[in-house]
């Protein structure tokens, strides 16, 4: 999914792109998405979502640990935490089958919205 995607990507831009990765995780796990976005870090679901969000936000959409912790109000070491929880679970299979669908529907959206990020 992510072919450099972010790399000349204006702030609002990086900011679509963190916020399509986050409705997509509130409905995979029917999670409000102004949870995610509480300063605190919330119930296991709720941070669990968050840290699923980010970490197709980096992986998937290219953006950088920086850029998405300010997109979602984190550290990047915050992030970068994340993804390493989120890369840790890959292993369980139904896991990474969620995932991967969610990349794949994220993938779509984004070419649909805008087809030369998607390539």
């Amino acid at each position: 999914m992510n072919d450099d995607i972010a790399k000349g990507a204006d702030p609002l831009s990086r900011s679509a792109r963190a916020r399509l990765a986050e409705a997509a995780v509130c409905a995979a796990l029917r999670l409000p998405p102004a949870r995610l976005r509480q300063g605190r870090r919330g119930v296991s679901p709720v941070a669990f979502g968050r840290q699923v969000a980010m970490y197709l936000t980096h992986v998937g959409f290219g953006l950088n640990l920086s850029q998405v912790g300010l997109a979602f109000g984190r550290d990047r070491t915050t992030v970068r935490h994340a993804c390493a929880l989120v890369e840790d679970r890959r292993s369980e299979p139904g896991f990474e089958l969620a995932l991967a669908a969610l990349e794949a529907a994220l993938t779509l959206r984004l070419r649909a919205f805008a087809p030369e990020a998607g390539r």
